[in-house]
């Protein structure tokens, strides 16, 4: 692949403390996306991160419902949820971006998962999948038309992003040496076969 200066984005995805090793939901091997990233990110013109940002007591976490554990779901007005461990809060460490990866060139950041009663994987929706987070209105102001996704965790807010992107007519390509999944439930396998279905591509690695 070959980057377009002017029409390529690099989308990097909740690489925060509590999505790595030694955090409160971590992805297995999460942190080996940082100097991969890193070297991605000095190769892109146009660089965006988003930033999981609960407030304490979100609807998506399980201490919010008696009797419910982690990785347990529920229904939600908006359709099932997944419950999770108590993670980016915000203003916590845990909500921090990991201190290795260098964000100096991101021209923004979108937060996500802040309104207390809707959990949000996609950049772009919330779960509902109608309210928007802004930024393919960002994008396409900017004249950006391919999104090059990174990030944790491959199988949800990689994917969803991905998936979303294709929806609104974007280019989306994945680069999987910089992405680390979850796999809850075979939640990998499924995201690859929806993705595909989507038109999303996936690239082992971007040279």
């Amino acid at each position: 692949m070959q980057i377009k200066t002017n029409e390529d984005v690099l989308l990097i995805i909740d690489v925060q403390n509590d999505f790595c090793p030694g955090g409160a939901l971590a992805v297995a091997d999460g942190d080996a996306v940082v100097p991969v990233i890193n070297r991605l990110s000095a190769m892109f013109d146009h660089v965006v991160l988003t930033q999981d940002w609960h407030p304490a007591g979100h609807s998506s976490f399980a201490s919010s419902h008696p009797g419910k554990g982690p990785f347990e779901s529920v229904t939600m007005p908006y359709g099932p949820q997944t419950l999770w461990p108590d993670h980016c809060i915000q203003g916590t460490p845990g909500a921090a971006f990991h201190p290795e990866l260098s964000i100096d060139k991101a021209q923004m950041i979108i937060r996500k998962g802040f309104r207390s009663s809707i959990d949000s994987y996609s950049a772009f929706f919330e779960n509902d999948k109608t309210t928007p987070t802004g930024l393919a209105g960002y994008l396409r102001e900017r004249g950006l038309k391919r999104v090059v996704l990174v990030g944790l965790a491959t199988d949800f807010c990689v994917h969803y992003s991905a998936v979303d992107a294709r929806r609104l007519g974007f280019e989306a390509i994945v680069i999987d040496s910089a992405c680390r999944g979850i796999d809850l439930g075979g939640s990998m396998a499924a995201a690859k076969a929806e993705g595909a279905e989507a038109g999303v591509i996936r690239l082992p690695e971007l040279a």
